[in-house]
């Protein structure tokens, strides 16, 4: 990443700096482009139902919002995402089935967030600052970018209490090595930001009082490619990565082709050669 450019971060605004808005247990804001959205569940972010409806609500909503270009994932308070609301789930057991409907239902809004943020037409970066544990951890694993501060720390401790962390490891095992994957999933033990930076779980460690600057000058940075790139890129990576080695190359052929038909491409190019500033049409 080109942080040391000093022209990156002299664009021109896309859209009006709008006021943080908080709807529910997330708050939202977007400046320039880049649509944070904060997890504001207090004391510790967990993920209950309704968190998860309201953060795939708004993500939903930022797939047709074209003033949207990048979205940044942060936290209130001193923990990232404590996982699952497990008092919320607890207090269903004395349901008849003893909370199987529920806890059905609570799995499944999960896994559906976790597609949506790597689905998303838009690339979804995780700021965290403080503990992200168990499910929280897979909601880092799975933004495409994750950087954190010094003081952020890790874990998907479910072997502790009983409850393997079966579903965050869908995400954990896709951005880690196995051996890395399992020595976290089986020890439940919590590691600081550099051991999760040097397993691949988050792409840089940085202090605290300069995390959310770093993670804007990232937004922005690719804030200002062409969207339209920026969404092709980002589907094919994720769809070429659950393929084989022939059908991977056959398939990113193809989208190399449609995109170096497409405008922005052509305009993308012709500025490179020109060596002007490209124009971007989105189309």
């Amino acid at each position: 990443m080109p942080l040391a450019n000093e022209e990156v971060w002299k664009m021109a605004e896309i859209v009006a700096i709008k006021p943080a808005v908080a709807e529910g247990p997330v708050v939202t804001r977007l400046d320039k482009g880049v649509l944070g959205l904060t997890l504001d569940n207090p004391p510790a972010n967990a993920l209950s139902l309704a968190v998860m409806a309201a953060l795939t609500a708004e993500l939903d909503r930022a797939k047709s919002d074209r003033s949207v270009r990048v979205i940044v994932l942060a936290a209130a308070g001193k923990v990232f995402c404590a996982g699952h609301d497990l008092k919320e789930m607890t207090a269903r057991r004395g349901d008849a089935d003893r909370g199987k409907a529920f806890f059905e239902e609570t799995f499944s809004a999960c896994a559906a967030l976790m597609q949506a943020i790597v689905r998303h037409p838009r690339p979804v970066i995780a700021e965290v600052d403080g503990l992200a544990t168990a499910a929280g951890a897979q909601l880092v694993a799975s933004c495409d970018l994750a950087i954190a501060s010094h003081e952020a720390t890790f874990c998907t401790p479910g072997v502790n209490i009983g409850l393997f962390c079966s579903t965050p490891m869908v995400a954990l095992s896709r951005n880690v090595s196995r051996k890395h994957a399992m020595e976290m999933l089986l020890t439940g033990e919590t590691i600081d930001a550099a051991t999760a930076k040097e397993f691949g779980l988050i792409n840089r460690v940085v202090p605290r009082e300069y995390l959310n600057q770093i993670v804007t000058k990232y937004a922005q940075t690719i804030a200002a490619k062409s969207s339209l790139v920026v969404k092709t890129g980002k589907e094919a990576f994720y769809e070429q990565a659950e393929m084989g080695l022939a059908d991977a190359y056959a398939y990113a052929g193809r989208v190399m082709v449609d995109n170096m038909l497409a405008r922005d491409a052509e305009e993308g190019i012709g500025a490179f050669i020109g060596k002007r500033k490209p124009e971007w049409t989105q189309e």
